[in-house]
């Protein structure tokens, strides 16, 4: 009967590797690998350590794995050909010794090796246990292509009232000048030119606006030196609820308001600017003020 062998288009092998084996209880076991196109050939010095009951079934792997694609392996002892691993073809009575359809005994030596291999290691192997073998893929394969499942939507309520609230000053025309940042106090936070100011800037009023941090965890800007002494985003108020990147104008300086996006209740979850364009939903109440 004909060889119905179908090889993989495309797929051609060249081998020319020598390895060494250190089996446990044995000499060490020496071979070579060599071949190419779609059949190879292996040659070892001794032959039956990998014959052991242990080893049948990663040796019958290998031969299917080797069939499916169409590449076959003559196992070669100094005495001549012993098995076939990936034929694509056997006898039946090889299926019943081998196990496998894809392994195929080279005449009475490959007989005689696989009865003095199991006669003489019944239980052990010469090949790594399945307790070396890495982990198999994940399933599935690509799980990028999969619909993720959407995360809850957190809040913006830091029932701690945290996320560092701070003013950062807009820097001057001048060379090498640095942004000054100022945080917030959880009271009340001063600005003016008076020495007792928490944020003291020259030009203006000595008592220019106060911030303060209400119950609601709410930052709020209120003008001092009267009307048109604060501005917010260019408008003159009178008090404002400040969000991240509100533009606070006092005199002739200009700071930026900022806190962190977890504990920043502006809208979406967080007070960014922009993307209000789609529906936004509210967040939960707000836990009570911290005790």
């Amino acid at each position: 009967m004909a060889d119905q062998r179908t090889v993989h288009p495309g797929l051609a092998l060249a081998a020319d590797l020598e390895f060494s084996v250190d089996v446990p209880g044995a000499r060490r076991v020496t071979g070579a690998l060599t071949g190419s196109g779609s059949a190879l050939e292996l040659r070892v010095s001794d032959p039956f350590v990998f014959a052991g009951r242990s080893d049948s079934p990663a040796i019958r792997g290998l031969a299917g794995a080797l069939a499916g694609r169409g590449l076959s392996v003559t196992v070669v002892a100094p005495s001549g050909p012993l098995v076939t691993l990936g034929a694509a073809r056997t006898s039946w009575w090889q299926r019943r010794v081998t196990g496998s359809r894809h392994i195929r005994i080279e005449r009475g030596a490959g007989l005689w090796s696989l009865a003095r291999g199991r006669a003489q290691s019944a239980s052990a192997g010469a090949l790594p246990t399945a307790e070396l073998r890495p982990p198999g893929t994940v399933w599935p394969p690509a799980p990028t292509f999969l619909r993720r499942r959407r995360p809850p939507v957190t809040t913006t309520h830091d029932p701690q009232r945290g996320g560092n609230p701070r003013l950062v000053l807009a820097p001057r025309p001048v060379p090498g000048d640095r942004r000054q940042v100022f945080a917030l106090r959880a009271g009340v936070t001063t600005l003016g030119s008076a020495a007792d100011c928490d944020i003291r800037l020259d030009g203006l009023e000595p008592r220019h606006a106060e911030i303060h941090h209400d119950e609601r965890d709410e930052y709020v800007v209120v003008g001092l030196a009267g009307g048109g002494a604060v501005r917010v985003n260019g408008a003159p108020v009178g008090s404002a609820l400040l969000r991240t990147a509100t533009r606070l104008e006092l005199g002739g300086w200009t700071l930026t308001y900022a806190r962190d996006e977890f504990a920043d209740h502006g809208r979406p979850y967080g007070g960014r600017v922009g993307g209000e364009i789609g529906h936004q939903r509210p967040q939960p109440p707000r836990p009570g003020p911290a005790r």
